[in-house]
């Protein structure tokens, strides 16, 4: 394959589900309901673990850091979408990478996350896990900084699958 036959594109044109400006209007209310619904609903489970001194198991310490992941995970996907429902229809390939960075570390917390709570309830231990969680942080974010890299070196021929 020759290399001058490649085109690489600064940014991409995102089409949307919709072109019609109801639709779109109607789906940017229904995004936003759903988001400010994920955000109000995680930041009390963070304010009711807090609270309550009886909270302080590992169960919980782990739930209030899914909690927390799930409010950056959600955080930073949905804003962008909302933007691009009503006003600018492109993204930066610099933008879209760092996006993809966020979804793939958060994503990955969360699911370590997942499975180091599965593996607590499975040996029912007492002793807290928190180095678990640290771990899950860093595997997640490790794993996502290798997942970027190689997707920014992916040649594109200035459309998406």
């Amino acid at each position: 394959m020759r290399r001058d036959n490649l085109a690489w594109e600064s940014e991409f044109v995102l089409l949307g589900l919709s072109s019609d400006r109801q639709t779109q209007a109607g789906l940017f209310v229904l995004f936003a309901a759903a988001y400010l619904l994920t955000l109000l609903s995680n930041r009390l489970i963070i304010l009711l673990i807090g609270l309550d001194a009886r909270l302080h198991l590992p169960m919980y310490f782990f739930l209030c850091n899914l909690s927390v992941v799930d409010i950056c995970y959600t955080s930073s996907g949905v804003p962008q979408m909302l933007v691009h429902f009503l006003l600018e229809k492109t993204i930066s390939f610099t933008r879209c990478g760092t996006q993809l960075f966020f979804s793939l570390a958060l994503g990955g917390t969360e699911f370590l996350l997942l499975a180091a709570m599965a593996y607590g309830h499975y040996v029912a231990v007492c002793a807290p896990l928190c180095s678990v969680a640290v771990v899950s942080w860093l595997t997640g974010l490790v794993s996502s900084v290798v997942e970027t890299v190689v997707m920014m070196y992916l040649p594109t021929r200035g459309y998406m699958c």
